[in-house]
């Protein structure tokens, strides 16, 4: 269990809306149904009421700043059946990479596998009380797009496992490049924070609103001695 997953869920039964698409780029099609998940019918990019509200303003925020430039949305809703797909995907590409054959690799090596991929994925669960983030409706991956349709460069990919992957992994660099790069991360997460949102501490690209981790995140910041701890209002959906 991660500690986030400790917070208490109160469900506000807020609904699954979906996302207007005309106002966010996106990539189609959907780059996990380019893998071969399958949505039974859903559509990925849909997200709890509330949270795509706070996704608006944040658009608004980025392109009062900067006049064309557009949040790109990686992905949103998950399915559980999509993220047991993702985590099962996740194994076998890092067997690959390390050209392994699966039934001759060790348990030493298979657990180190398994501890990479739940690094980076939440355990797609069944239990209401430690549901995976984006299966919520209230998570999301993004970055951003210029008023040229290029994507910036936020050295390094969605997904990528990777210590690039933490949010201030260029922070302290000197090379012009690598403080691009955290100029760019700096301000996708100026955005999605006054817009609502907390991030990911080990994701440069994902930020959530009123799910657990969001919750966990929040209370990090207040004082021990405060009484009143949030929970989350957004359980699986």
């Amino acid at each position: 269990m991660k500690p986030y997953q400790k917070i208490l869920i109160e469900e506000c039964g807020e609904p699954l809306v979906a996302i207007p698409l005309q106002k966010f780029a996106i990539e189609f099609p959907h780059p996990y149904e380019k893998l071969g998940a399958e949505y039974e019918g859903k559509s990925p990019y849909c997200l709890r009421q509330g949270v795509l509200e706070a996704l608006e303003t944040a658009q608004f925020l980025l392109h009062d700043s900067h006049p064309g430039w557009q949040l790109k949305i990686h992905d949103a809703y998950r399915p559980l059946g999509v993220q047991q797909f993702m985590v099962n995907h996740t194994f076998e590409s890092l067997i690959r990479k390390n050209d392994w054959q699966e039934h001759k690799i060790s348990p030493q090596q298979r657990q180190e596998i398994w501890t990479q991929v739940y690094e980076l994925w939440a355990a797609p669960s069944t239990d209401p009380s430690t549901p995976p983030p984006h299966s919520t409706g209230a998570a999301i991956d993004l970055t951003i797009i210029d008023d040229r349709q290029r994507t910036l460069d936020m050295g390094g990919e969605i997904d990528e496992i990777s210590p690039r992957s933490h949010p201030e992994y260029y922070l302290r660099s000197k090379t012009l490049r690598d403080q691009q790069y955290n100029c760019h991360r700096q301000l996708l997460n100026q955005i999605m924070v006054d817009s609502g949102f907390c991030r990911h501490p080990k994701e440069w690209w994902h930020f959530s609103l009123g799910d657990q981790m969001w919750a966990w995140l929040q209370n990090q910041k207040s004082p021990q001695k405060t009484k009143k701890r949030l929970q989350a209002r957004y359980g699986r959906i």
